[in-house]
């Protein structure tokens, strides 16, 4: 069935937008980003600011597990790395926020690179077990360090626009100015939305890349990959490398919208598997699959809410409780109906315009 128009030639076939269709989209898209937080309630910028996190969160994880085949469930600890890296830096060495984000992503992939050589002997659940117990390690590193992390009690997250004096606490991000009389939602908004499409753009240059060629052949087959002269050691270890550079990266600008983290939770099992949840709803191996599974996620939490006072089953439970089961249920209802998830809904809707008037 057809997804896409004719292709003829290779310069059509590398263009990153297949036709004017995908342009106007994008400016459409583009129009109400920037309109969003000037038009919608401060909770649905914070919304907005949540899911900008979770897009780079989950794109981290799509390449590691989408596009190299390796299955995480310490995905939780990267993140949990990269928001204390930020924390501490900025509790302590009054480091800038905008130079905690790649500090922090540079930490998160020194302990990727540790974890990576695992993977060259290990894969499937072995690997899961070993990721496992890392996140397990991570949290008890970090609560075993109160002076820096703050232990069981947490820690608070400064957020300075400059190096500061510890005794002043001048430089705050609230006192940042644009010329426009923004809230702090608003603010981060405007700092993660960039954010999450760079990390956008940069997961479909990976996999477009011939790195990212060479993840998916040895996702697809270690001996075939082999033979065609790719590295699955090189390939593996660098999508280790990779992912826990975005997870730190995520887990810092998660760090910075919660000002307070605490260890137990939310950097637990129960994180790694939502993440895992978001890609595969929205579809394993595509990096639409780790945006639209992102939003979904975070979007259902609100919803949730809404709808779930006036389920009978669910009126009784917690929000949390809530959006937990609705989620789970998506969940099993779209691999139901769709096994590519959100992306193969996507698709479905695509091969109806490309085709019309006629049926596939």
């Amino acid at each position: 069935m057809p997804s896409r128009s004719l292709v003829t030639s290779y310069d059509q076939d590398l263009n990153r937008f297949e036709d004017r269709w995908q342009l106007i989209g994008l400016g459409v898209l583009l129009v109400i980003l920037v309109a969003w937080p000037a038009v919608v309630p401060p909770r649905w910028v914070t919304i907005a600011v949540q899911a900008c996190t979770a897009i780079v969160g989950a794109l981290s994880l799509m390449i590691l597990t989408g596009f190299a085949g390796q299955i995480s469930l310490g995905h939780a600890g990267f993140l949990a790395v990269g928001a204390y890296t930020a924390a501490m830096l900025g509790v302590h060495g009054h480091v800038p926020f905008w130079l905690c984000m790649p500090v922090s992503g540079l930490v998160a992939a020194g302990l990727g690179l540790l974890v990576g050589p695992f993977a060259l002997r290990l894969r499937g659940l072995y690997l899961a077990i070993v990721t496992l117990g890392l996140l397990f390690v991570v949290d008890h590193v970090l609560l075993s360090l109160p002076e820096w992390s703050g232990g069981v009690s947490g820690t608070t997250v400064p957020m300075h626009l400059w190096f500061t004096d510890p005794a002043s606490g001048s430089g705050q991000y609230g006192r940042f100015d644009i010329g426009v009389d923004l809230t702090f939602s608003q603010r981060l908004y405007v700092l993660y939305v960039p954010l999450a499409v760079a990390a956008t753009l940069f997961s479909q240059n990976v996999r477009r890349s011939r790195l990212g060629r060479s993840m998916i052949a040895v996702r697809d087959s270690d001996l075939a990959a082999t033979a065609l002269g790719i590295r699955p050691a090189r390939a593996k270890v660098t999508a280790f490398v990779i992912s826990s550079f975005m997870a730190g990266v995520a887990g810092s600008m998660f760090a910075f919208q919660q000002q307070y983290l605490t260890v137990h939770p939310p950097f637990d099992l129960n994180m790694s598997v939502q993440y895992i949840a978001m890609i595969v709803l929205g579809g394993v191996g595509t990096v639409f699959g780790g945006v639209a599974g992102a939003v979904a996620f975070v979007l259902l939490s609100p919803l949730a809410e809404m709808l779930g006072r006036n389920l009978p089953l669910l009126s009784g439970l917690s929000s949390a409780q809530q959006s937990t089961i609705m989620f789970s249920t998506l969940v099993i209802v779209v691999l139901v109906v769709e096994p590519l998830g959100l992306y193969g809904v996507w698709l479905r809707v695509k091969r109806y315009f490309v085709a019309w008037p006629f049926r596939y």
